[in-house]
């Protein structure tokens, strides 16, 4: 029998002792840095950019890249630490997915050589903060109809548009704007006009203004932005040069997606947690509530649906190791572990009774953020769908 209670399956048997040391190590930070101060955190409505150094020294901003100072840990040891810092609050395992499954990747896949060393060893090293701008407000689920446009005027590109619930932004010091290259002046040499293409803007940049969205009731302790784009100006080499079309923002969609499914058996996981010592502790009718039947039914299914979330998101890791998984597994994944945590989220709040609306216990944080992780990064309609289109081989989008 397992001694700990959270490992229903025993699942630590099936990681590797490189692996356990990583997720040991991201526990310590979350309990020591994260746990104690993330209810006033959201509370307040701020993000802790102190805590930013932090995470950049415990090697988890770009930890799945390779080369130019970043960790270049696996695919699963990326996961088990999403897990870890979503179990402490989705904002904090938001900074880092966008920060590097997002922007660091974007520059990764599809940057030249000058703009990888340029930044990448800036924002591995905490130095430097990125935000991906894709989402518009008319162009949320379906970006391919965004409206932002980049037109090739002499030597440089200008940009106008605009974008929404752009994570960071308004912190970043650069942004990866994806665009559609206009008919007006000469193309890069690289594709047709009218593509959608990427473009890092430096968020000094005049023309470029990020106003945090207000007031929001999940994903307080997080940071996320309206962003205008008024003739902002760029020279030639801005454009990311590699993987025009929207197989560029794609894939660094992907990258977000796995680690969103991983983050969601975290935050699923704490919420069990927080149930099970509330219900160990407090006494009802002469008795601990973990006495009760209709307690332990509740238990008994929230610990289920964690191990199924785990088990799943560490089959989609071993998969990714080996060069095997494909997208439609990726929104398998964030589809139902999103979905699971809410429910589990949901549930270990009533056994918290009353307390448990309080920011002195994380379920019901945990359900308001969850809201907005099972939004971005593909709603649970558009991973429907992907599914639909991959077991039936009809496209149901349009």
């Amino acid at each position: 029998m397992t001694s700990d209670p959270l490992d229903l399956l025993a699942l630590d048997d099936e990681l590797s002792r490189s692996e356990r040391d990583t997720r040991d190590r991201v526990r310590a930070l979350v309990d020591e840095h994260v746990r104690p101060h993330v209810g006033r955190w959201y509370a307040d409505g701020v993000f802790p950019l102190d805590l930013v150094p932090r995470l950049a020294e415990a090697g988890l901003l770009g930890m799945h890249l390779q080369g130019h100072g970043c960790a270049g840990r696996s695919a699963v040891e990326y996961g088990l630490a999403m897990a870890e810092l979503e179990a402490g609050d989705s904002g904090i395992r938001t900074f880092v997915s966008v920060q590097g499954s997002l922007a660091m990747s974007a520059i990764a896949k599809h940057g030249s050589p000058e703009q990888q060393d340029r930044w990448l060893p800036r924002m591995a090293a905490g130095d430097a903060v990125g935000c991906f701008a894709l989402t518009e407000p008319t162009a949320g689920s379906d970006p391919a109809a965004m409206r932002t446009t980049a037109t090739r005027v002499g030597d440089e590109w200008v940009l106008s548009g605009r974008k929404r619930w752009i994570g960071l932004a308004s912190i970043a010091d650069v942004a990866v704007v994806w665009a559609r290259t206009s008919d007006e002046g000469a193309d890069d040499g690289r594709g047709g006009a009218g593509r959608v293409r990427g473009f890092l803007v430096p968020t000094s940049t005049p023309g470029f203004t990020a106003t945090p969205i207000e007031p929001k009731l999940s994903l307080r302790a997080s940071v996320q932005c309206d962003v205008v784009l008024d003739d902002v100006r760029l020279p030639a080499d801005a454009i990311l040069p590699h993987h025009p079309g929207l197989a560029g923002p794609f894939a660094c969609l992907d990258e977000a997606r796995y680690g969103i499914a991983w983050g969601a058996s975290g935050a699923a996981r704490d919420c069990l947690d927080a149930a099970l010592r509330h219900a160990g502790d407090r006494v009802q009718f002469g008795r601990p509530l973990a006495a009760f039947q209709l307690t332990q039914a509740k238990l008994v299914d929230m610990a289920l649906e964690v191990a199924r979330a785990q088990l799943l998101a560490l089959r989609l890791g071993r998969l990714k190791d080996a060069g095997r998984l494909e997208a439609h597994m990726i929104s398998a994944g964030k589809l139902a572990n999103v979905r699971s945590a809410i429910e589990v989220a949901r549930s270990a709040r009533t056994v918290l009774g009353g307390d448990g609306i309080t920011l002195e216990h994380s379920p019901m944080r945990h359900a308001a953020n969850l809201e907005s992780v099972r939004t971005y990064e593909g709603t649970d309609e558009v991973h429907t769908l992907i599914l639909g289109r991959h077991l039936t081989g009809h496209q149901a989008f349009r």
